[in-house]
């Protein structure tokens, strides 16, 4: 056992505390991988002569943080690394990861004319005949997909949308640059939620299986709404941080 590793009854810092960081320790040099077993609360009673509430006690902590999760009948494993980002109202998700040194895919399920739904016309102020172009497109970490994207924008005011390259481009810069869309007032809304059948299957993930759903209602300075966005996370991979200034 590494010096590190070592409880010191002595000390005025309680054990548990000290079994905390010597597991976040291991965590943070790579000892475990995502997805492996971690040592049960017997066994770390005996490495560390720790009864099985203080081990469970810890245990318990870090499963409630996300850091870790249980399996009944199996046992506590690692979690996932999660993809820290902002709200993609304040920047782009795929240029946030290809920051941090991520590489990123985005494949474009779809783009075209649709009839929108009775949502969608609400949160865009549309009249009954007005359609909207929809870009559904499947973001990919590393190979690994992480969120689906639904955008909704009123056919009127981006003509001819469908021909760009939405797959490469972002959408807000090809809104801005080519149609005078400039986003100045979001409204926003974050829920969690399950995956369902189909969001699974693109998502490489369970059915029912937590995601998170972010709601982006888009307008312009003169506070015409020109983009609905609804972008479906998965809840394993992805955390979205707010960052307020006041």
């Amino acid at each position: 056992m590494a010096p590190s590793d070592v409880l010191h009854r002595d000390s005025s810092v309680p054990l548990y505390v000290q079994l905390e960081a010597i597991l976040r320790a291991k965590i943070a040099e790579g000892e475990w991988q995502p997805d492996q077993r971690i040592p049960s609360e017997n066994e770390l009673n005996k490495i560390y002569g720790l009864s099985r509430m203080t081990a469970r006690g810890v245990l318990t902590k870090l499963v409630n943080e996300g850091v870790l999760f249980r399996v009944p009948g199996k046992g506590t494993f690692l979690s996932p690394v999660k993809f820290e980002a902002v709200s993609p109202a304040y920047r782009g998700v795929r240029e946030q990861l290809e920051a941090m040194g991520y590489h990123t895919t985005t494949e474009v399920l779809g783009i075209g004319l649709e009839e929108p739904t009775a949502k969608v016309r609400r949160k865009l102020g549309l009249a009954d005949d007005a359609q909207v172009y929809a870009i559904h497109r499947l973001r990919a970490v590393e190979s690994e997909p992480i969120s689906l994207h639904h955008s909704y924008v009123p056919a009127t005011l981006a003509p001819g949308l469908d021909s760009y390259d939405t797959g490469n481009l972002q959408l807000c810069v090809i809104l801005e640059k080519n149609f005078g869309l400039a986003m100045k007032q979001v409204e926003e809304h974050l829920e969690a939620t399950a995956a369902s059948a189909a969001e699974a299957e693109l998502l490489k993930m369970r059915r029912g299986h937590p995601v998170l759903l972010l709601e982006d209602a888009i307008s312009d300075d003169e506070g015409r709404a020109f983009e609905y966005s609804t972008i479906i996370f998965r809840g394993d991979k992805v955390r979205i941080g707010f960052d307020y200034k006041l």
